[in-house]
């Protein structure tokens, strides 16, 4: 099979079975199935990328700044 990822490129004629007595069932499976790859390959390229930030992006937040102790802010634990 040559490198082309397009699956209209694809030509099973090119196919080349290594094990012996494949029969016409199992040689048109194979064929489906890369048919089937090499479509959601050439599907995942053309796909527009995402616009915005991503989840991981969003669930960032920003650094608490120091906690200073005294009359007024921080106590530790108790209230």
């Amino acid at each position: 099979m040559t490198a082309s990822t397009n699956s209209a490129d694809f030509d099973p004629s090119e196919l080349a079975f290594v094990t012996r007595r494949v029969t016409d069932a199992e040689a048109s499976a194979v064929t489906a199935v890369l048919r089937g790859v090499l479509q959601e390959e050439s599907d995942g390229i053309r796909a527009a990328p995402e616009r915005g930030q991503s989840a991981w992006q969003v669930s960032q937040r920003g650094i608490r700044g120091p906690m200073t102790p005294g009359h007024g802010r921080w106590r530790g634990f108790s209230a």
